[in-house]
């Protein structure tokens, strides 16, 4: 078929009559028939006299990277200035150059890297030893630099071109030789005036930066680990910006690889120096250490290094040391509310949420940021998990104004945090008129964010059940932990407990333990505390305090073996060790209550005794102390452990609601001081039954003066008992 484009056609035969002349150039009988020596792999390799070849080499090597193939062919006829490997590695270049891969390919493939390495390690050595080079001349070098340059830039372009090509492990070995080469050569490193040779410079730092790409591609974590390592290890004169990014790459490789990395060898160390145990602790140096060279500004700022350094840090429990390098980062390297921002998040992942929440409100105060998004939504986020702060409610509308019209899942996100916000204001001091308005606004913000969501949210649905569950609300708040818990596919312990917790509160105990089996089944046996907890008070709520005992006594046996488990301390464990202990010790508590039911006086202090092993001062322990006394007829030692309860925790609710029980049988207190203690409790807790039942009492005892309000307290108690759950929904 005939060419649409004759002129380029044309253009393409008189390249390749040039490239043609030139090998029919070689081909001369007075050029020692180069070209059977470059298109023949088994040839031998001639050395001809440096002196005479060294400039002509730089000129035809010139012409040859311009494509000038005239000229090149000119300056052949004129002198027999190449030997055979720099004509292999100038054709080689040249093919490549071009992006004839294949041919480029056979032709370095002729060049016997065996024979000549040898002859490279002696020039190179003579390079980097500085009485060599005073003890040689130039003459004696088997090769020149030039000739040296050349054949690692062929070397290097054979490996790209095997790269090319898909043979990317036999690419990684040929880039690898480079450096093996000149390694081998220079073992101390290279020499400080070594870049005075551009080319043999810059291929020698595409080849360590190349290396680990390759080693990548065939899939070999190992030598990927090797090659950076020994990028970083080794002088090879990179210049700061090469370095830093090669660093930064072995980090990221190190953090999402998948894999452990062997720990480093490091043949240079000093005594006492620093040597990372891992992957991680390998990663999180590396990028420290481009944090600093930004800090004393040796390269650019580059966020994504920070953003490397708050994932590696935070998945590891080092949140504290992310803090460290943010507050160390010099001003105006990152904007002042950004850093404000990170610092706060780094409080919040520690567990410092009054901390964070103050940093947020810097961010939030005014200027650019004021409105920003994430900062809104976690400031918020803290206010609603703590009544106290009353500013969550604003923050959530301020969000809700800024997503408005862009994004439903994050307006949803929003709305449900408005009505989180508004559910924990309902719990502060407030008129029961006011308290009533709220919970419908902040059911209602709920309920919008379901529908903003499609109901696809895990998180906003649980709040619909848990919010509908504290209002009495038991049947929407059962549908929609059972939607919940469909969505989930059962894989959250979380939802299997609500979904008890609300079936109790509706009396239904028998179904409500059915659930609690149901989710024990599919739960491994270190994940059932909570589960097992909430089995023994169901078995309580139904008298079967035998069955109880051997539910706790199960509970109790798992948390042991968690707790050795978990050895020595470990920032990572940090917060399950505490969940742990607590949880211990919330069920030698409970199975203590459990004897003292029983009048089993000896086995409910042995619970309580193993309990104080856990934690020397617990509100709890001496409310549970003070219900043994009292039950013993000792009502003096009872109020002095519910003293001592308070003195631990002043907003101890049982304790307050014990104290003034006990306060009431003993005479001698005036009535207002146990009055005192109950709407304490009530202040607290709106939801407790015991503590309106006995403020009725109270009321009762005072005469017709206060029978209506004590008829209201008896109500209130009676309806909070009627749908009270097992344990709080919260």
């Amino acid at each position: 078929m005939r060419s649409k484009n004759p002129i380029k056609e044309r253009g393409k035969q008189k390249g390749n009559k040039r490239l043609g002349n030139l090998m029919a150039c070689l081909q001369s009988p007075k050029k020692n028939k180069l070209v059977d020596m470059i298109y023949s792999s088994k040839s031998p390799a001639k050395d001809y006299s440096r002196s005479a070849h060294s400039s002509r080499s730089d000129e035809i090597e010139h012409q040859l990277d311009v494509g000038n193939i005239e000229e090149a062919e000119s300056s052949l006829r004129e002198s027999g200035s190449l030997n055979y490997e720099e004509a292999r590695a100038l054709l080689g270049r040249y093919e490549y150059q071009k992006g004839n891969i294949e041919a480029a390919l056979h032709v370095f493939e002729g060049i016997d890297i065996a024979t000549i390495t040898p002859k490279v390690r002696i020039t190179l050595g003579s390079k980097g030893d500085t009485r060599k080079q005073r003890s040689r001349s130039f003459a004696t070098l088997p090769m020149s630099v030039r000739t040296v340059s050349l054949i690692l830039e062929a070397i290097l372009l054979k490996a790209k071109s095997l790269q090319v090509l898909g043979r990317y492990k036999e690419a990684a070995q040929s880039c690898a030789v480079v450096l093996d080469i000149v390694e081998s050569s220079l073992p101390t490193g290279l020499p400080e005036d070594f870049a005075a040779d551009c080319k043999m410079h810059e291929t020698l730092n595409n080849s360590v930066e190349l290396l680990p790409e390759l080693w990548k591609l065939v899939d070999s974590p190992r030598e990927v680990i090797f090659s950076y390592r020994r990028a970083l290890l080794h002088k090879w004169n990179l210049d700061t910006e090469t370095t830093a990014k090669i660093q930064k790459e072995f980090a990221v490789y190190l953090l999402y690889s998948g894999g452990d990395a062997f720990p480093p060898n490091l043949r240079f160390q000093m005594d006492r120096s620093y040597v990372p145990k891992n992957n991680m602790e390998e990663a999180i140096l590396l990028l420290m250490i481009l944090l600093r060279k930004i800090s004393l500004k040796k390269i650019e700022w580059d966020p994504t290094i920070l953003d490397h350094l708050s994932y590696a840090l935070s998945i590891c429990g080092g949140l504290s040391a992310l803090a460290t390098e943010l507050v160390q980062l010099l001003p105006g390297v990152i904007k002042r509310n950004d850093r404000y921002h990170s610092l706060a998040l780094c409080h919040y992942g520690e567990g410092d949420e009054l901390g964070a929440l103050n940093l947020w409100r810097k961010v939030l105060k005014s200027g650019d940021d004021s409105d920003n998004i994430q900062a809104l939504l976690m400031a918020s986020k803290i206010c609603g998990q703590n009544s106290n702060y009353v500013e969550g409610t604003e923050y959530a509308l301020r969000a809700l104004e800024n997503v408005k019209g862009t994004c439903d899942a994050r307006a949803g996100v929003a709305s449900s945090l408005l009505g989180i916000s508004l559910s924990a204001h309902s719990k502060s001091n407030v008129t029961d008129s006011e308290r009533a308005k709220i919970q419908s606004e902040s059911l209602l913000s709920l309920e919008t964010a379901g529908k903003m969501t499609k109901l696809s949210d895990p998180g906003i649905i649980y709040q619909l059940s848990l919010e509908n569950a504290e209002q009495r609300k038991l049947d929407a708040a059962l549908y929609y932990a059972k939607l919940l818990l469909k969505l989930e596919g059962g894989s959250n312990i979380v939802t299997w407990i609500l979904v008890a917790r609300i079936l109790s509160a509706k009396k239904r105990f028998y179904d409500a333990e059915t659930i609690i089996n149901a989710a024990l089944d599919q739960t491994g046996k270190w994940d059932q505390g909570e589960l097992l907890r909430t089995k023994a008070k169901l078995q309580i709520a139904q008298g079967q305090l035998k069955s109880t005992i051997k539910t706790y006594t199960e509970l109790l046996a798992v948390l042991q073996v968690r707790s050795k488990s978990f050895g020595s301390e470990n920032n990572l464990l940090e917060d399950a060790v505490n969940w742990n202990k607590s949880l211990e010790m919330d069920a030698w508590h409970n199975l203590a209550f459990v004897y003292i039911s029983l009048l089993q006086w000896r086995d409910a202090e042995i619970c309580l005794s193993k309990s104080k092993a856990i934690k020397q001062h617990s509100a709890s322990r001496w409310h549970a102390t003070g219900v043994l006394f009292e039950a013993k007829g000792f009502n003096t030692e009872a109020l002095r452990a519910f003293e001592i309860a308070l003195d631990e925790d002043p907003k101890h609710v049982p304790s307050l609601v014990s104290m003034a029980v006990v306060l009431k049988q003993v005479d001698g207190p005036s009535l207002p001081v146990v009055r005192s203690f109950l709407t304490e409790a009530l202040r607290l807790d709106r939801m407790n039954s015991s503590a309106w039942y006995n403020l009725g009492l109270l009321y009762k005892d005072q005469g017709i003066t206060l029978a209506r309000e004590a008829a209201d307290c008896f109500e209130a108690a009676t309806m909070l008992e009627e749908t009270a759950p097992v344990e709080p929904f919260r």
